[in-house]
Order: C-alpha cells, then sequence, then structure tokens
C-alpha cells in the first residue's frame, strides 16, 4: 500500500519503521521542531529524526493548513496511519484515501480514551491495557476498532510500557493494512456503556501524599515524567521519587506512621495511609538522581516527618 503516516513523539516511532519496511509511506506528516529537553534547543520531534534516517520525504506542520491539505493530496497515498499525531484532523482528511484513517491507540478501547491513556491505566491500577487499531471519527477516539492486543500494567514505569504498547501497535497497524487490503477487515463499535476517560495528566495528580495509599502512591511514582514527576517534601526539602514500591513490612524493618519518614539500613521509607513506600531513587531539588540510600547518607536526621509538596 502507498501511506501517509502522521505521529509525532517517541510512541510513534515503531509503527513508522514496521510500515516503511512493509510498504511504501510517500510522505510523513509531524509537528515541527520544538523544545523538548532542558537543553533549551529546538529539537526534532523523534519521528521526524527517524524518518530523515529513512530517507522519507517529512512535512511539518501543527495544523492541517490549505498547504498541507495539498501535500495529503500530492501523495496520492492509498491510506493515511495516525499514531499520536497531536492534531485534529478535518473531514476532508479523513475522507481522502480509499482507505480512510487508521489510528494506533495506546488503549483497549472503549477503556481509556483520551489524551493520556497510559498513564490512566497505571494510576487506575489496571492489570492489563493495550492498543487499538481504530477508525478516526468527529469524537475523541470514539471510532469503531478492528484489532486488538494486550498486555500487562503492574509494575511497569510510563516509559516501559510506552515502549510495549508502541511495539504491540506497529505490528497491529502492519496487520490491519493487511486485512483492509485483502477486504478481511472487521470493525467493531465501541460500546458506550464501557467508557472512561483519560484526560491529559496534572502535575498536582502525581504528588505523593501521607495520606494516600502506598500502593497508590507507588503507582503515582510509576506514572510519573519529566512533564509530571512524582514530588514530596521530605524533612522540609523538595524531593523527586524517581523509583519507589510499596514496602514489603516482612522485610525486618519497623514500617513509619503516616507522614513520618525513616532510614533503617539501606532503607529510605515514607510512611503512607496503609504501610508505607520504600524509596530506591531519587533526585533532590539542583542534583542529580542518586540511589535513596546515598541520599538517606546524607541527611543528619534519619527520621522525621514528610509531606504533599506545597
Amino acid at each position: 500500500m502507498r501511506v501517509v503516516f502522521m505521529g509525532t513523539p517517541a510512541f510513534a516511532v515503531p509503527s513508522l519503521e514496521r510500515l516503511a519496511a512493509c510498504h511504501e509511506v510517500a510522505l510523513v506528516l509531524t509537528r515541527p521542531d520544538a523544545v523538548r529537553s532542558r537543553g533549551k534547543r529546538l529539537e526534532p520531534s523523534p519521528v521526524k529524526a527517524r524518518a530523515l534516517e529513512l530517507g522519507l520525504p517529512v512535512y511539518e506542520t501543527n495544523r492541517i493548513t490549505p498547504e498541507a491539505l495539498e501535500r495529503l493530496r500530492a501523495a496520492e497515498a492509498d491510506v493515511f496511519c495516525v499514531a499520536a499525531y497531536g492534531c485534529i484532523l478535518p473531514d476532508e482528511v479523513l475522507s481522502m484515501a480509499p482507505y480512510g484513517c487508521v489510528n494506533v491507540h495506546a488503549s483497549l478501547l472503549p477503556r481509556w480514551r483520551g489524551a493520556a491513556p497510559i498513564q490512566r491505566s497505571i494510576l487506575a491500577g489496571d492489570a492489563e491495557t493495550g492498543v487499538s487499531i481504530m477508525r478516526i471519527g468527529h469524537g475523541v477516539d470514539t471510532g469503531a476498532y478492528c484489532l486488538q492486543g494486550a498486555t500487562p500494567v503492574p509494575g511497569k514505569t510510563a516509559d516501559e510500557l510506552t515502549a510495549d504498547l508502541a511495539r504491540i501497535g506497529a505490528d497491529l497497524l502492519v496487520q490491519a493494512l493487511g486485512q483492509l487490503a485483502d477486504g478481511t477487515c472487521t470493525w467493531t463499535e465501541q460500546d458506550e456503556a464501557r467508557v472512561t476517560h483519560a484526560p491529559k495528566i496534572e502535575k498536582a495528580e502525581l504528588r505523593l501524599d501521607p495520606e494516600a495509599s502506598a500502593a497508590d502512591n507507588a503507582r503515582r511514582v510509576l506514572a510519573s515524567s519529566d512533564a509530571a514527576p512524582a514530588r514530596c517534601q521530605v524533612a522540609g526539602k523538595p524531593l523527586r521519587v524517581m523509583r519507589a514500591a510499596a514496602a514489603d513490612p516482612a522485610a525486618g524493618s519497623a514500617l513509619p506512621q503516616a507522614g513520618a519518614y525513616s532510614v533503617a539500613g539501606k532503607r529510605v521509607l515514607l510512611g503512607c495511609a496503609d504501610g508505607a513506600l520504600e524509596l530506591f531513587e531519587v533526585k533532590p531539588d539542583g542534583k542529580r538522581a542518586m540511589a535513596a540510600a546515598a541520599w538517606a547518607a546524607g541527611q543528619r536526621d534519619k527520621s522525621g516527618g514528610w509531606d504533599v509538596l506545597s
């Protein structure tokens, strides 16, 4: 098939690579270069960088302008494939290619429609999540789907889960195009009674809280990112928690009460509503990430209080 691919972040790169290996990618649409790290320099999107490495034509745009429409028409594609492009597609685009627009969405629809399905699945404590290959319609992730694939959630960080789903989505996308081409593709309408929504994660949602359960705080750490880090205040000082888990009460250390922290040997424990959160890697403000035990070694007080970062 002749394909136009639309995508921006790292999640979309495996789909682009699989399409380039199996089909003719006539054009890649991605969002323009932006400041994507702390260096404050403009950087290409992961999709743009990989497309250029693959020798594919790239067009950058934040929205579908008349010029973008002309580029899409000129591509004469059989199908448009979308993976986290980050741009609303007008009706003209949805109907331009003979096989329409198919989207790689990182959830088992109708669960987690919206912008942050991966983080929401972690925060909710879902046993599994997955990828749906769906038609793009007028609502947010409301279209029918043809294929789905699942993977376990517990214990995975948002980055790890994103990488798993990106690989699954790439394989399913190529499979879906094969079914479209030979006429065997079957579409399933979403059950509106089972819909849940995945709005963008706000920073406040990932703040660690001594009044929350240890499991909830652990999930906040797993779901965190540079854009929305898991942070708290320990002994009056701000601290980002990079890796942590609900503490095993049988591990040999007495667990602190909610709102208290303790250092027992190499274990750093934050008391929660129903147990404790054990810290493994932390990042004090203005310093590099380090093992929690190394951070604790520099603390004068081996016990004290911790709280939500104000």
